[in-house]
């Protein structure tokens, strides 16, 4: 193996609940507006219009444990709790019902936005990667094999700001379903093990300030706090 002229970024791995193994992240997709209500929150048709798809990168992920840095250029940043779904096998143009089968498991996760940056990049038509994939700005639990959580299509998915409650839904809410967002991103993307899809928020996302603390959850695969630094 050739020598690496620098030294070679850590892999990003993220731990499964109960066991002392790790999952290796290869790329983190993220579905936009899923619930109707959250749709309608941010002033767009809730209507099952085509998904659409942006990413975060695989070291903006932020395990359990650890605080949110609140980001630097941003005073309106918000939380968004993600039903989020990991891959053990990938592929392009995935049929619907072979979807389930590229699962590997199941986590929770927020899509901290710097809101204030994405409303500007929304008005002059630029992209919303500083708005979304800036560092810590995906803090995710301890993934649960699909083995042991089976496949689910329904449940609750919340969030508590310092415990009050911000966010509540359904899994059954979503617009686009778990086989059919894999199967309209394996369309674009050849996906791949180790891809980690958020599959979008119910309505209720708000801002955080520095000394807040978020509590979520999805019924069946467990909770995730995290304190804003």
């Amino acid at each position: 193996m050739a020598e690496t002229v620098i030294p070679a970024p850590k892999p990003v791995t993220l731990p499964v609940a109960g066991t002392a193994s790790v999952f290796p992240v290869r790329r983190v997709y993220c579905v936009g507006r899923n619930y109707a209500d959250h749709a309608i929150e941010m002033g767009h048709d809730p209507s099952r219009e085509p998904p659409f798809f942006f990413q975060k990168n695989a070291d903006n992920l932020l395990p359990a444990g650890q605080d949110f840095p609140y980001p630097s250029l941003s005073s309106n940043v918000h939380y968004e709790v993600e039903f989020v779904v990991a891959l053990k096998k990938g592929g392009a143009n995935i049929a619907v019902e072979d979807a389930l089968d590229c699962v590997w498991g199941y986590a929770v996760g927020i899509d901290m936005t710097r809101r204030d940056v994405q409303d500007v990049a929304k008005k002059m038509s630029r992209p919303w990667e500083a708005a979304k994939a800036f560092e810590a700005s995906a803090p995710i639990s301890a993934l649960v094999a699909a083995t042991d959580a089976g496949h689910l299509d329904q449940g609750a998915i919340w969030l508590d700001v310092n415990g009050t409650r911000r966010q509540s839904g359904d899994l059954n809410q979503m617009i686009w379903k778990v086989p059919e967002i894999i199967a309209e991103l394996s369309k674009l993307f050849v996906l791949a093990p180790g891809d980690v899809i958020m599959t979008g928020t119910p309505a209720g996302v708000g801002a955080v300030v520095a000394g807040d603390v978020m509590e979520c959850g999805v019924d069946g695969i467990g909770t995730l706090t995290v304190k804003v630094a």
